[in-house]
């Protein structure tokens, strides 16, 4: 392979062709820690001719190609297995353009999602996607596996945010779909097929992106609240009154917040007394209004009707980063304590409390001393199911049984109309388990998708399907 390494060399300058095992290190690891592979080389293209070219010449040599962005993937997508060439994106950094009149933005992959945010600021627009990740996470990686985040609620998944897209395919040839257009009825919408694929089909190394007015008004609460059902009320009657003002609305668990209070500097209840579940509820208006006070208002109404027990509203923006820090750090804090079984999974709103109480109660009577943490994102049926043993000495017997433990969790999720992955992807973690839940129909035409763009199966193989 050291004809292909000059080849790549030649292509991207022997700065970016990293093949030393201290340089490949970083990438060839998940950041979980879960997985590592032993990639052939680390490429770095600068622009989207060099990704073309780099496709052009693996396919060419019949090696697979990797793709990958800020490696912050929880499934294992973007690690590789063993001899492919990872193809780094985080050098295409560049903002191509920002159309104020089409409220939209068009941004190279590398760009990391704070990034782009940033630029829509500076535009005094807004670009809603938000992740605890986004100082690292990139545009690409984003769109590759649909990310999800806390404003899916109002503004909807990477999907839903994605206009056009440029796509480097696994012959090297480039598809050109940026187009920054809302109506285009002239076909098949390609664009679909590339974002939530994992790389799987093409490297995605530019994308439209679409714009929203800033708000003008926020508002951040805090609520303990005494059950998930509670919750579901709580969200309902939020969107009764104000309607979709309602941009994020996050539910989590005791165990949860006791991991960030007990692991992360800084933290604190916002509440005097301790209650087994909390929401954090965030509001925004594109217009100056007295948002806080419709929030106060519906939150004393729900504490008159018992729904919530307590709550707090940010005075300012300061305790509102607060209030948000004590969601955001929570994966950070059980990443801390150990390694743990996770489960991101989607359910219908009304659902919700029926899963947490009778998987919650499953698994405790599989496993006694279980400590499970469920948070996530309630307003849009997304939750991080997560569970661990409290001792290292027995979680390490535990994550043994990590398959029967999938078997209860996802069982489940299927019964009551769910999906097994949510925001996270399939990447390696569950490209086998999805086989018992997506009817064989749906398995064959994703086949037939990837034979059709991949013959040759170089891209990002062992990921998905």
């Amino acid at each position: 392979m050291n004809g292909l390494i000059d080849s790549l060399r030649a292509v991207v300058g022997a700065a970016h062709v990293l093949t030393g095992a201290d340089d490949i290190a970083p990438f060839a690891t998940d950041w979980r820690g879960r997985y590592s592979g032993e990639p052939l080389a680390i490429v770095s293209p600068g622009d989207t001719p060099q990704v073309a070219e780099v496709a052009r010449l693996c396919a060419r040599a019949g090696v697979a190609i990797v793709p990958q962005g800020g490696n912050t993937g929880l499934c294992g997508g973007a690690t590789p297995i063993a001899g492919e060439v990872v193809v780094s994106l985080r050098r295409l950094r560049r903002v191509r353009d920002l159309d104020i009149a089409n409220n939209t933005i068009t941004v190279e992959a590398g760009c990391t999602l704070f990034e782009v945010q940033e630029a829509a600021r500076q535009a005094d627009r807004l670009f809603p996607l938000s992740l605890a990740s986004e100082g690292t996470a990139t545009i690409g990686g984003n769109l590759s596996t649909n990310a999800g985040g806390v404003q899916v609620l109002r503004y909807g998944n990477a999907r839903d945010l994605c206009l056009g897209l440029e796509v480097v395919l696994a012959d090297g040839r480039v598809w050109h779909g940026l187009r920054g257009l809302r109506k285009d009825n002239t076909g098949y919408d390609l664009k679909h097929l590339f974002i939530g694929a994992e790389g799987t089909l093409g490297l995605i190394t530019a994308a439209v992106l679409k714009l929203y007015s800033r708000p003008r008004s926020t508002a951040t609460a805090w609520a303990s609240v005494p059950t998930p059902e509670a919750a579901v009320t709580l969200l309902t009657r939020l969107r009764e009154k104000i309607g979709g003002r309602v941009t994020a609305f996050e539910l989590v668990g005791r165990p949860a917040l006791d991991l960030v209070l007990g692991n992360i500097p800084g933290g604190r209840d916002p509440l005097p007394l301790p209650s087994p579940w909390q929401v954090l509820i965030e509001l925004a208006d594109t217009m100056a209004s007295d948002i806080a006070t419709a929030l106060e208002d519906v939150l004393a109404e729900a504490i008159v009707a018992r729904v919530v027990a307590d709550a707090a509203i940010a005075r300012n923006e300061k305790q509102a980063r607060a209030f948000w820090a004590l969601r955001e750090n929570i994966s950070e804090a059980q990443k801390i304590e150990g390694v743990s079984i996770k489960h991101d999974i989607s359910l219908p709103v009304s659902r919700i409390p029926e899963f947490i109480e009778r998987c919650d109660a499953t698994l405790a009577q599989a496993f006694p001393g279980l400590r499970i943490v469920c948070f996530g994102h309630l307003g849009d049926g997304n939750l991080h199911y997560n569970q661990s043993k409290p001792q290292a000495q027995d979680n390490a017997a535990f994550i043994g049984r990590t398959a029967a433990v999938n078997r209860i969790v996802h069982d489940l999720v299927a019964e009551l109309g769910g999906s097994i992955s949510a925001e996270h992807g399939l990447g390696q973690l569950k490209r086998q388990e999805i086989l018992r839940y997506k009817s064989e129909v749906e398995m064959d035409l994703m086949r037939k998708v990837k034979q059709a763009l991949d013959p040759h199966g170089l891209m990002n193989p062992g990921k998905v399907l």
